[in-house]
């Protein structure tokens, strides 16, 4: 897992997938639509969605095998959970055409983070995290944004 502000993503050697993914990013503003874009076709996918966070008892825990997750808020705050993969139990096993697998959320988080828009986490394949936490005490609209890449592309250059 990475937590950085957006002004230090070129301090990663994740190569040109890598770079790809945050040019568009940088294209992104609050009133950007929400939808499905294909960067570099289903290697590299970018999802903008509003929706409104939940109670974490709402809320579900996964990981994802094939891609890694670039996390990003351009309105809004929300909390973050993450958790070593390991050790896990598993409550909805892989769906391979979402890529995703569900576990049961342990009662505390390794890691807690509240999320705001200037920053990014990343997740790989063994980071097991868990969004749309609210960051108060109600829910709030957020305007978030996933970039999806696959994972043999951040190892090329």
């Amino acid at each position: 897992m990475i937590l950085d502000r957006i002004e230090n993503r070129s301090l990663y050697p994740f190569g040109t997938a890598w770079k790809a993914a945050f040019d568009f990013l940088k294209t992104l503003t609050p009133d950007s639509a929400d939808g499905k874009h294909l960067v570099q076709g289903n290697e590299l996918t970018v999802a903008i969605n509003t929706y409104t966070t939940k109670a974490r008892a709402a809320a579900k825990l996964e990981t994802h095998r094939k891609y890694v997750d670039i996390q990003l808020l351009l309105s809004g705050s929300e909390v973050i959970e993450v958790f070593p993969k390991a050790g896990l139990t598993v409550s909805e096993p892989y769906i391979p055409e979402r890529d995703v697998e569900f576990y049961q959320v342990p009662a505390g988080a390794p890691a807690r983070m509240t999320l705001v828009p200037g920053e990014f986490l990343v997740f790989f394949p063994d980071d097991a995290h868990m969004p749309c936490v609210m960051a108060g005490n109600s829910p709030e609209p957020v305007k978030k944004v996933v970039v999806k890449i696959a994972v043999e592309l951040l190892t090329q250059k």
